[in-house]
């Protein structure tokens, strides 16, 4: 059974349970020498879902990565990003705009799963 699945089941079995709530965000990370952006979902328990990585920060790179992400995960009640222009700009094109929201520090969440991924990225720079 893939983790999706467990996922899909686990909604399922909570009808009345209706708050679902993704918290997206992007980082800039090293990753073969190359310096990429790593986009990452996170739901509101704290698990990441998804993870992408590309060269670019703009709306083609945030709407590929929402599609899979919502192909994936399915539609959330409501998500949460920074201030980032890329994400209205592809949540217009999917429709999904009426479901973003931003605030000074509502994105926290997502924020804080970044840590392990920059403590990693100190220690390999401690080895040369």
């Amino acid at each position: 059974m893939v983790a999706a699945d467990i996922r899909r089941q686990r909604v399922s079995r909570m009808p009345g349970f209706r708050h679902w709530q993704w918290h997206m965000d992007e980082i800039y990370v090293r990753a073969n020498e190359e310096m990429v952006h790593l986009w990452r979902v996170v739901d509101h328990e704290g698990e990441v879902l998804e993870s992408y990585v590309t060269r670019a920060r703009d709306k083609a790179a945030a709407l590929r990565f929402m599609k899979k992400a919502l192909k994936r995960h399915g539609s959330p009640e409501a998500i949460v990003t920074d201030g980032l222009r890329s994400y209205k700009a592809a949540m217009d094109e999917l429709a999904d705009a009426h479901k973003q929201q931003n605030g000074r520090h509502a994105n926290n969440r997502a924020e804080n799963s970044h840590l392990p991924v920059r403590r990693r990225e100190r220690a390999m720079l401690r080895f040369r």
